[in-house]
């Protein structure tokens, strides 16, 4: 058995456990803005200069991609044929996917400098 594959168990496990993040991400994110909305963008700047926040972010982004990947990865193994076409809808979801991810950490990581 290939105990590195992304299946079954694991696959199962990440996209709970990814949905759980975002979930609390998003309701920490909806109540600080409920509480107190930024009224432009200093004051959005001066709240994405907490490291707490961005580190928060960035595991956002993580777990969204991760259970994007997982979704959609299983929608194209179960529908996407022939074998061909699957291995390129995977290559092409796993490169924006890595886009996603690269632009993600260039709008926070320069927020952090």
């Amino acid at each position: 058995m290939n105990t590195t594959a992304f299946t079954g168990i694991r696959a199962w496990l990440v996209q709970r456990v990814s949905a759980v993040a975002i979930l609390a991400f998003l309701v920490f994110a909806l109540a600080s803005f409920w509480l107190r909305a930024p009224a432009g963008y200093a004051e959005w700047r001066s709240r994405f200069e907490n490291p707490a926040l961005q580190v928060a972010t960035l595991a956002f982004s993580a777990a969204l991609l991760a259970h994007v990947w997982v979704g959609l990865r299983d929608v194209l193994l179960d529908y996407a044929r022939p074998a061909a076409l699957r291995r390129f809808l995977l290559g092409a979801l796993a490169a924006v996917l890595v886009g996603l991810a690269v632009w993600t950490l260039a709008i926070v990581l320069p927020l952090a400098a």
